[in-house]
């Protein structure tokens, strides 16, 4: 995996990283793995097997939630064969789909702010690492493969963790469960396509190099605000 040069930096900010950067300052928004109150609502009422509904709100809850797209875009950085992204991409999606199925079917709980909080940690670290700031500073280089696997623990655990919160049905529950983590998965591949397209183009400008490291610090940024967010919520509520 390729890291960037040491002190360039860039004048340009892509505008999707703008566009996260303003949600994430939105009140209301603090939860990144937050279910909406309708979604809530709606899993609390209904019983059974409702696959195309879990399909739904599975894709849905990926392609809405940043935290989860700002973590997949420092993953896919840097990785510029497909066969790569597949093995990475692969890691997240295994780590996620692991506790967050176990964690709702044996009811594991974290408290959200908490989960929430190493989330935004882990797109810190994931920025870091492209910056290749762990070889300047401490001398080694984590193993990037491991650490996405890991951290797709904490992400599913985290979605774990809010939908015990709801209180699904038990009637139905492994279908909808499955139906939901196959969603994710769906809004997973939509989001990467959309990103892959985006970096394509964005990587044979001239400049890209020198513009990612600037990309790659505002990722780091907004990965600490939202670590804050989540603290300061967890403070505020004990």
């Amino acid at each position: 995996m390729k890291t960037l040069s040491r002190g360039s930096r860039g004048a340009f900010v892509p505008q999707a990283l703008i566009a996260l950067f303003a949600l994430v300052l939105i009140p209301g928004t603090a939860l990144a793995h937050d279910v909406t109150p309708g979604d809530a609502g709606y899993i609390q009422e209904i019983w059974g097997v409702n696959i195309i509904p879990f399909l739904y709100l599975g894709a849905k809850h990926m392609i809405t939630g940043y935290d989860h797209i700002l973590f997949l875009l420092g993953v896919v950085f840097f990785l510029y064969h497909m066969k790569d992204v597949a093995i990475y991409v692969s890691l997240f999606a295994v780590g996620h789909s692991v506790t967050m199925l176990l964690g709702v079917w044996f009811g594991w709980g974290i408290n959200a702010y908490i989960i929430d909080a190493i989330i935004g940690l882990s797109v810190v670290y994931k920025a870091l690492d492209n910056l290749g700031t762990f070889q300047k500073w401490l001398g080694f280089q984590p193993d990037t493969k491991a650490a996405t696997l890991i951290f797709g623990l904490f992400h599913g655990t985290g979605l774990a963790s809010k939908i015990l919160e709801y209180n699904i049905a038990e009637d139905g529950l492994l279908a909808n469960l499955l139906s939901f983590n196959v969603g994710v998965e769906v809004g997973q591949l939509l989001a990467l396509f959309v990103i892959l397209i985006v970096m394509g183009f964005w990587r044979r400008s001239p400049n890209f190099m020198r513009q990612a490291t600037f990309a790659n610090i505002i990722m780091a940024g907004l990965g600490i605000l939202l670590t804050y967010q989540q603290i300061a919520g967890y403070i505020a509520s004990t």
